[in-house]
């Protein structure tokens, strides 16, 4: 992602079956749609059923690790405070993100912060890089594993280490199917540490045992470079990371609205420390709570979850949406409304 960007970015064509059943790539849907299709959020404009990305070069070797601390190891959050200062300004060839869980048990509960990392290189390379560029972390190169690019997908993922590259192939997840509610934030400023102490406070109070969890992904790279107008994700130059903010819990535990005003609690509090007007989120955690179309919905209703999605592409995405399917027959909760709803 920060070396080649997303892969809407990398797309060349696609074929999309459109409201009236018709089967159209690129040319024949023209190149407004073909814009709206890459990151302008599923269900809107058609049924893709095909894309052709361009591919990029990859080195024969790759490197990953994960270097996991608890808060006691990271007094005054020194090191998840640099973090935030380079995660988006090291190299390109470098993706290090941060995974937060609850570790311990209700009684003796703390926080862990896992730094997993890939890195399009070997290891001697890596910890050379990170001796510069972030060596709070104490990175060794005992904690390196390289690997083919390919072998680190399936690593990344989370399935178990030696897990067969062909699980990729057979659409499989490495985690349990569970009920869970998502909400993502970006960041544009380094959290404060007393932002960071408040924010660790919040996520001990939810039951460990439904993994509270949030994922740090770092930006800058390429996706610093990309214009917010050439697809529709807009989120680039400027934001440092975005947030992943998620919950769970099994279909046995009927305490679901405890759960999300849980994550709704800790959404709220994150307020400060996040961009604002609008306050962005990602489209590919859909998020109800910002906002949702009803029976003849208008846009100007529909901008309160579409700016947060798209900023200002979301009126560009209108104006196809308009066009494209004028009967609005492609519509979920919050998919992109027409000038004119008929449905």
């Amino acid at each position: 992602m920060r070396k080649y960007g997303l892969a809407g970015d990398n797309v060349l064509d696609a074929k999309i079956v459109d409201a009236n059943g018709k089967l159209l790539d690129r040319i024949a849907m023209g190149e407004d749609v073909f814009w709206a299709i890459r990151g302008g959020g599923g269900g809107s404009f058609g049924v893709i059923l095909a894309w052709k990305i361009k591919l990029v070069p990859v080195p024969k070797t790759v490197t990953v690790f994960t270097v996991t601390k608890t808060l006691e190891q990271d007094v005054g959050n020194k090191i998840l405070s640099k973090w935030q200062v380079v995660a988006d300004k090291v190299v390109e060839e470098l993706f290090i993100r941060v995974i937060f869980n609850v570790a311990g048990n209700n009684k003796n509960k703390t926080v862990t912060t896992s730094y997993n990392a890939l890195f399009l290189g070997n290891k001697g390379t890596l910890t050379n890089v990170m001796k510069e560029s972030f060596p709070e972390l104490g990175l060794t190169r005992k904690d390196c594993v390289e690997m083919s690019w390919i072998e680190s997908v399936v690593s990344i993922s989370g399935f178990p280490s030696g897990t067969p590259t062909n699980v990729l192939l057979q659409g499989k997840s490495p985690f349990p199917k569970i009920n869970f509610k998502a909400k993502s934030d970006f960041v544009k400023n380094p959290i404060s540490e007393l932002g960071l102490k408040g924010m660790f406070n919040k996520l001990l109070t939810e039951d460990m045992w439904h993994m509270p969890l949030m994922i740090w992904n770092p930006y800058g790279g390429m996706m610093a470079k990309i214009p917010e107008s050439q697809i529709p994700f807009p989120h680039r130059k400027g934001v440092i990371f975005k947030i992943q903010y998620l919950t769970t819990w099994p279909d046995s535990d009927k305490r679901t609205s405890r759960h999300i005003n849980w994550i709704r609690d800790l959404y709220s509090y994150m307020t400060p420390y996040v961009s604002s007007n609008p306050r962005q989120a990602y489209v590919n955690y859909r998020d109800l709570d910002l906002g949702k179309n009803k029976i003849n919905s208008s846009v100007k209703q529909a901008q309160m979850w579409g700016a947060k999605y798209f900023k200002d592409n979301f009126n560009r995405l209108v104006k196809v949406k308009s066009k494209f399917d004028p009967e609005n027959f492609f519509r979920h909760e919050q998919s992109i409304p027409t000038l004119s709803v008929r449905r």
